[in-house]
């Protein structure tokens, strides 16, 4: 008997250390919006109640890269390990929680999660699970948080989402923002490949409305009479601004 009352009590014991703080949207609270949909970045965001938002985005690239943030209203204030866990919707409990990795959260940034992983959190959301973030408390060490994302209404924005992605531009602004023209020999005609450059960056400046003005600078080599190599040179930058005449009209100075 004595025996059995000590093992009742450590039970009790352990179990009042596990005690859990859970955040997540209950399936009338869940909500999934594109806040951004455009050929340079794809925004999927789902706010979660008295915590904060979760948040997939993906930009223009030559890969196509998936970034998952779980941004907190109240930053983390030591550094922590994650476990992300798969959990089934409340009404599916016959089914098993799934581990799917263990990552780290930073002090005082919010959660990031890319690669493989960010993908498997929309695998499990497309399949009608709870992706879950378990984690100490960083103000107390009894108590664990757990931040569940929600599946209700995710499939239909997801499917907008995916679409968005598809249909982002293959190049960011790191890949155009400097650019080497080349001309056929003493000319100021673009070659081919150049003016599928300068295709390709017309197409980015009719989505990015945040530039506001692009540099031209046209050289040409040594041979040649001074004052003819320098009219080359004028005409050569001509044929790149007229080569994009919407950019004046877009209000971007060159």
């Amino acid at each position: 008997l004595i025996t059995g009352s000590i093992l009742f009590s450590l039970l009790m014991s352990s179990t009042a250390l596990a005690q859990e703080k859970r955040y997540g949207a209950s399936p009338q609270q869940s909500t999934w919006e594109m806040v951004a949909n455009t050929p340079l970045e794809c925004r999927l965001v789902h706010p979660i109640p008295n915590f904060g938002d979760a948040e997939f985005s993906s930009r223009a690239s030559k890969k196509i890269i998936l970034d998952f943030e779980l941004k907190m209203r109240r930053p983390m204030g030591a550094t922590r390990n994650v476990s992300l866990i798969s959990m089934p919707p409340p009404w599916r409990p016959g089914e098993s929680a799934d581990r799917m990795t263990t990552i780290k959260f930073f002090q005082q940034f919010d959660g990031y999660v890319g690669g493989q992983t960010a993908w498997g959190i929309l695998s499990e959301l497309e399949k009608g699970r709870y992706p879950t973030f378990s984690y100490q408390e960083w103000q107390s060490r009894d108590q664990r948080i757990e931040v569940a994302l929600s599946s209700v209404l995710f499939q239909q924005k997801y499917n907008v989402f995916s679409d968005c992605i598809a249909n982002l531009l293959p190049y960011s602004f790191e890949d155009i923002s400097f650019t080497v023209m080349n001309y056929q020999s003493n000319s100021s005609k673009l070659t081919k490949e150049s003016q599928k450059r300068l295709d390709k960056i017309a197409e980015y400046l009719k989505n990015d409305t945040s530039i506001e003005s692009i540099s031209i600078d046209s050289y040409t080599d040594s041979y040649g009479g001074r004052w003819n190599n320098l009219d080359l040179s004028r005409k050569r930058a001509k044929a790149i601004k007229d080569y994009i005449p919407l950019l004046e009209a877009k209000g971007i100075k060159i």
